[in-house]
């Protein structure tokens, strides 16, 4: 960390003991600056011509030639941003939503929207209606996007009686922005560490999704603590290819390498998905020296081999999570890199990072161990899912969170709402795990994921590791099926690569290899690609909604009749819609041996 962000020696966990000594140190001590804006003025105070932002992908041109912006350059383009922002009503308080791929621009914008307003970025794959529902629970005024989304974005304008206009980027808001100050903000507004700085959300393929909130202090103690592994040290240089709308990309390869004065080399509007630069992975690491990036593990999956000849000296380790990784994945990347891939842990309700595993003390299985100023424990829970009593060290339970990354709770109608999320300062992750005497954090999957065959709890997670360990399989996701005699059932879904292998193949492996008997799968579908959530994680939810499609489309069949389904639902409710079919008292007799709700239209019935 660079010295001028703190009032002492920088502080770094190498080994668990550091933890408590860091502590020692009250952190309304450390002198971290009050907002997001102050957090990068120091960095501009201190290195103005310092390199922030290598801009690769963004014209077309070499990415040896990219575009590059100084730390004054970023600031001033900040000053442009919320400006504009000011001159076209927004107040203190006021939301901006932005629909922007990764850009130079969208660094600015999402950081000038905290300086003057509230951030809330938003992916712009998702649907209208999910996209309007988001804007229209954060009230934003503004809807900052991409020229090349401008017919979406007025359709949206159109559903959220709260937004008062919409400023494309490569159109008119790059007009009014040129025209703007850039040495200052001009509303004169400081926000204070408690302010609402940005909301962000946290899933939405199948369902609503919910909306974080998050504060100044939230994500100022986040981008210094990220330090806390050495990640930003010396000659630290950080790539970014997940999207900004995600906490993992706006903290790791935003916020906490601006704190620290470092450069990010952004891969563009596609990030891992531009080919090209995917391409030139290890060329770029080589030309721009990165010491560390983090990815997913279909990214991992993805990557080229390493080139002979290229000099990979300057990288430090590759961080992944998310998803399940296969071991040949991690195998080839730290044989052919010559780092370690290094897992962490966290949740956009807890800003962005919980755990990290510390470069001198890795503990095998574990997800890391606890930043300094968290506190991380696993607890057990009563039916309403409220926590009832601490697990021992080591002992299995729901992992609940405190401390100064917690968020206020959900997005509500009247604002954040802790209720079901935050108990007593806690926050209960809904995730399974343990954690060690010494703060280590082992994951063991999501709550909500546990399949219960017959009473019997199955964890999806190490079925889903012996199905990735089969040599043709590159993904893999299992979840429950709903079973007219078990509740239900572990299915899987799995991508493949290289040599074609069948289904048939594929559920023999997973009967042989399951840890279990009743774990291992009762079918294995293959599928183009796993589904994820707007964040990038898998969305289990819609691989059920496809097992109850398959199911009535069976019982169709069973009964010779032909008609469609359509399946809604998510958080383990769903509903099935049977339309086009003659009403049939055998098929709902056979659909009401199942535990998720139908509904058959009848022809006639449609045809009135």
């Amino acid at each position: 960390m660079s010295e001028h962000h703190t009032d002492g020696p920088r502080p770094l966990v190498l080994v668990p003991e550091d933890v408590p000594r860091i502590e020692a140190v009250p952190l309304a001590e450390r002198g971290l600056p009050a907002n997001t804006y102050q957090l990068l003025r120091r960095s501009v105070q201190a290195t103005p011509d310092a390199p922030a932002l290598h801009l690769l992908g963004e014209d077309g041109g070499p990415w040896r030639e990219a575009p590059t912006w100084t730390y004054a350059d970023l600031l001033r383009r900040v000053h442009q941003a919320a400006n504009t922002f000011t001159a076209h009503g927004l107040r203190p308080g006021g939301v901006v939503g932005i629909m922007l791929p990764n850009s130079g621009r969208m660094f600015s914008v999402l950081l000038a929207a905290e300086a003057v307003g509230v951030a809330n970025p938003v992916n712009p794959a998702l649907g209208d209606e999910h996209l309007a529902h988001i804007l229209r629970l954060t009230r934003a005024e503004l809807l900052v996007a991409d020229v090349r989304l401008r017919e979406k974005a007025e359709r949206i304008r159109d559903m959220v009686p709260s937004l008062r206009e919409v400023l494309l980027v490569g159109g008119d808001f790059d007009e009014a922005a040129a025209g703007q100050l850039d040495d200052r903000l001009v509303n004169g507004h400081e926000a204070q560490p408690g302010d609402i700085c940005g909301y962000f959300h946290t899933g939405g393929t199948t369902g609503v999704p919910k909306v974080a909130p998050h504060t100044h202090a939230m994500q100022v103690y986040m981008a210094w603590a990220l330090g806390f592994i050495g990640v930003y040290t010396g000659d630290a240089v950080a790539l970014a290819g997940l999207p900004l709308f995600h906490v993992n990309a706006l903290h790791v390869t935003g916020l906490g390498a601006f704190m620290h004065g470092r450069p990010v080399v952004s891969l563009g509007p596609l990030g891992y998905r531009d080919k090209a630069l995917t391409a030139d992975f290890w060329h770029i690491i080589e030309h721009f020296r990165v010491t560390s990036f983090s990815a997913v593990p279909t990214v991992y999956a993805a990557l080229p081999p390493v080139p002979d000849g290229v000099d990979l000296s300057s990288l430090r380790a590759g961080a992944v999570g998310a998803a399940p990784l296969p071991g040949r994945v991690r195998d080839r990347f730290e044989a052919e890199a010559k780092v370690p891939m290094l897992e962490g842990y966290g949740l956009t309700e807890a800003t962005c990072a919980t755990s990290a595993t510390p470069p001198f003390a890795p503990r095998a299985g574990s997800v890391g161990l606890r930043l300094a100023y968290q506190h991380v424990k696993a607890v057990t829970v009563d039916a309403d899912g409220r926590p009832v009593a601490d697990c021992a060290p080591g002992e299995t339970g729901v992992l609940a969170i405190s401390g100064p990354s917690v968020f206020p709770g959900y997005l509500g109608p009247d604002g954040p709402d802790p209720a079901g999320s935050v108990f007593d300062g806690w926050l209960l992750t809904g995730d399974l795990g343990a954690v060690d005497e010494d703060g280590y954090v082992f994951l063991q999957g999501r709550a909500k994921d546990l399949i219960i065959r017959g009473g019997h709890n199955i964890d999806p997670i190490p079925v889903e590791e012996s199905l990735l360990a089969h040599p043709a399989v590159t993904g893999a996701a299992v979840v429950g099926r709903p079973d007219p005699y078990s509740g239900e059932v572990p299915i899987a879904y799995v991508t493949v690569g290289g040599e074609p292998v069948s289904e048939a193949d594929l559920l023999a492996w997973g009967k042989e290899h399951a840890p279990e008997p009743a774990a291992a799968p009762k079918a294995v579908h293959v599928i183009d690609a796993i589904p994820v959530t707007a964040v990038g994680k898998p969305a289990k939810p819609v691989l059920v909604a496809d097992s109850i499609a398959r199911i009535v489309a069976a019982e169709l069949a069973a009964c010779a009749l032909d008609g469609s389904v359509e399946v809604t639902g998510a958080d383990g409710r769903f509903t099935a819609v049977v339309r086009g079919t003659p009403g049939s008292p055998e098929l709902a007799a056979a659909l009401e041996r199942y535990p998720f709700d139908h509904r058959v239209v009848p022809v006639d019935r449609e045809d009135a």
